[in-house]
């Protein structure tokens, strides 16, 4: 997996392969930006913008949620849990994924070296989980 680099506002959102990924799902909630066909993120501070569920001349253009945003989806939509772990013993950080049932959480199979690489890996493994149960 590529590392992860994010600078300021930027980082509290998901990549556009994320948010394209998450739209197939059904994700519509309304975001404070969007990315273009070209994968460029555009938005207002500020100021919600509906999904935008349409093609432009260099592809799709759709809302880009927060990481929060995203996971708290997850949890609401498919009563899916996660949570990135600190792994002490090994310096690294993983993930846990999950129903809302004791017992019935997966840890990832990889550690990280990065929270932020976790989470993205993390959202990764949550749109693979959807996908294969429908």
């Amino acid at each position: 997996m590529e590392e992860v680099k994010k600078q300021g506002m930027e980082s509290l959102f998901v990549p556009y392969e994320i948010a394209l990924a998450l739209k197939e799902l059904g994700f519509d909630e309304p975001c404070f930006g969007y990315y273009n066909g070209q994968g460029n993120h555009i938005g207002e501070e500020g100021k919600m913008n509906s999904n935008c569920n349409k093609l432009g001349m260099h592809g799709a253009y759709c809302t880009v949620p927060l990481y929060q945003q995203a996971f708290r989806w997850f949890r609401e939509k498919y009563k899916l849990q996660a949570e990135i772990l600190w792994r002490g013993d090994m310096e690294c950080f993983c993930y846990k994924t999950g129903k809302f049932k004791y017992g019935s959480h997966d840890f990832s199979k990889d550690d990280y070296k990065t929270y932020e690489e976790a989470e993205l890996a993390c959202l990764t493994k949550l749109i693979e989980i959807v996908k294969n149960k429908i």
